[in-house]
């Protein structure tokens, strides 16, 4: 599955240029990651913290910058699951403006149970709804 999502730089992304500040397209990338969960599997962030008691903390994170951003440009990301482990997730995202590339992106995610702070495999029924996306 291929998930994609758009957002708008705004002033608050960018440095006094008008370039986007480039911790500002982590900061992008987690919400991408937080939108993919709540719209695509169905487990938003809110209810995963509070009713499971779990989280998916970012473990990895690589960037990969091909061409800057600028105030209002569009941008355009698209998010496929590389791989599901036991209880850890890779993501790879791309993030393109106008068609032109901005950069690309690897996460690794790992479940955890936040009373323990220890990974926890993925419950079955979350496994085939990642299963199902990454198809």
């Amino acid at each position: 599955m291929i998930w994609k999502t758009t957002r708008l730089v705004e002033f608050q992304h960018c440095d006094p240029a008008g370039i986007v500040f480039y911790p500002r397209y982590v900061e992008m990338v987690n919400s991408v990651v937080e939108e993919f969960f709540r719209d695509a599997l169905d487990y938003a962030f809110g209810p995963m913290h509070a009713l499971d008691h779990k989280g998916v903390p970012t473990a990895r994170i690589s960037l990969e910058f091909q061409e800057p951003g600028f105030l209002e440009d569009p941008l355009d990301f698209t998010l496929m699951v590389a791989r599901l482990g036991k209880s850890a997730l890779d993501l790879e995202i791309a993030c393109t403006s106008r068609g032109a590339p901005r950069f690309t992106a690897q996460s690794t995610l790992v479940q955890v149970d936040m009373a323990t702070r220890k990974s926890t495999p993925w419950p079955d029924k979350m496994r085939r709804v990642i299963e199902g996306a990454s198809k």
